[in-house]
């Protein structure tokens, strides 16, 4: 499930827009991804990118009109019926509106009709034109037939303008074309999830943290949403962009990370926390930075909100994930852990550990469950992990 675009053949349109060129990165993602690319190019997109381009990178013909020279088969009705995604990228207001009416007059149009897949459309053009009712009703004509839209983003563009209408960044529609492709078996869920470390600050520019890169989290998002959920994310100060389509919080102190989670436990039925919150604070905070006189400096710490424990406490029906992040006794642990916060599950890894811990792309952890169970799981890169782990926690009842 955490690989949803290996060894599927996916069908790239590409259309008549200064946007062409993206079209090249996306393609290079998704070979990347283990897909099988066929490109179908309009005329006017040949005036931006040639064909030799996405022949080069797919290591399959371009197919460029209806009919090609020496070729005994129809191939975009062939192409059509091999295919298991569509995407176009970029969608002009011209091909927009040929699909939404049914027109098919070049090689493009023509397979987007023959093609039983699911269609991934994403719009690029003028932000005038993009706004114009026509366009909006021709997106909502593709949506009612079960199209998804991958929303322009907003900015600058070619033509001088300023609004949306910028074709999306290739990796946000490698992520949309991921999510079509993925079951939805957490549909109708809401997943809170909290990530990354707090601060706790000590005067105005120093602080005491850990090194939680946030990225673990992350990737639960980003699994999550692909699989259907409502996703609110709790964010600790981390280095990373927001997760598409999760609705992102972001705190800086176990105190304001404890107040968001409150105020929204009780919209989620499933809680994931694997944020690293400190466990302590200053007593008190400098109201100006505290300059350098005594050899020693003495600072007087007291207990953070626990957070998962507050969680556990107020447990009813709803599952409850947590992590422990160990260097020592790492199973004792986090057993422990579990049952005094009043978990259904917990995740554990040794920091300090190859390939395993806070700022690393890949992680190695074992499963602790309520019900006495263990499982260890194999170095893996953490969205995959992510996977993983949604796959073993979706089937969780409370209690269970």
């Amino acid at each position: 499930m955490h690989a949803p675009l290996k060894d599927k053949t996916i069908a790239l349109g590409v259309t008549g827009g200064i946007a062409a060129y993206k079209s090249v990165e996306l393609l290079r993602l998704l070979t990347k991804a283990g897909a099988r690319v066929r490109v179908i190019m309009t005329a006017n997109a040949e005036w931006f990118v040639g064909p030799g381009t996405f022949q080069a990178l797919s290591g399959l013909p371009v197919c460029t009109s209806v009919f090609e020279a020496g070729d005994a088969s129809i191939r975009h009705i062939d192409w059509a019926k091999e295919t298991d995604l569509a995407v176009i990228a970029p969608a002009t207001a011209n091909t927009i509106g040929k699909l939404a009416n049914g027109i098919a007059d070049d090689a493009l149009t023509t397979f987007m009709l023959a093609v039983t897949a699911p269609v991934v459309i994403c719009p690029a053009m003028n932000t005038n034109m993009y706004e114009h009712p026509a366009v909006q009703r021709n997106l909502d004509i593709l949506q009612g037939y079960g199209h998804h839209i991958v929303e322009p983003d907003a900015g600058s563009l070619a033509c001088g303008t300023v609004g949306p209408g910028r074709l999306a960044t290739p990796e946000n529609i490698l992520e949309e074309l991921a999510a079509v492709l993925t079951p939805k078996d957490l549909k109708g869920r809401t997943v809170l999830l909290t990530a990354g470390p707090t601060r706790e600050a000590i005067d105005p520019v120093r602080f005491v943290s850990n090194p939680s890169s946030g990225k673990m989290g992350f990737a639960l998002a980003r699994a999550a949403v692909r699989r259907g959920a409502r996703v609110i994310l709790v964010a600790g100060p981390v280095d990373l962009p927001d997760p598409l389509h999760a609705e992102v919080h972001r705190v800086a102190s176990a105190a304001e990370m404890a107040a968001c989670v409150q105020a929204h436990a009780a919209e989620a039925g499933l809680v994931i926390k694997t944020a690293a919150v400190a466990d302590y604070r200053p007593v008190q905070t400098a109201e100006h930075k505290i300059k350098k006189t005594e050899d020693r400096l003495s600072v007087e710490f007291e207990r953070t909100i626990d957070i998962l424990k507050t969680l556990g406490q107020q447990k009813t029906d709803r599952v409850l994930v947590g992590f422990a992040a160990e260097t020592q006794q790492l199973r004792d642990n986090a057993r422990k852990k579990l049952e005094a916060k009043n978990l259904d599950m917990i995740v554990a890894n040794r920091i300090g550990e190859a390939g395993s811990g806070f700022e690393a792309d890949t992680n190695k952890v074992t499963l602790l469950y309520r019900d006495g169970r263990e499982e260890r799981l194999p170095v893996m890169a953490k969205d995959a992990l992510a996977h993983e782990l949604l796959n073993r926690i979706a089937p969780l009842r409370s209690g269970t």
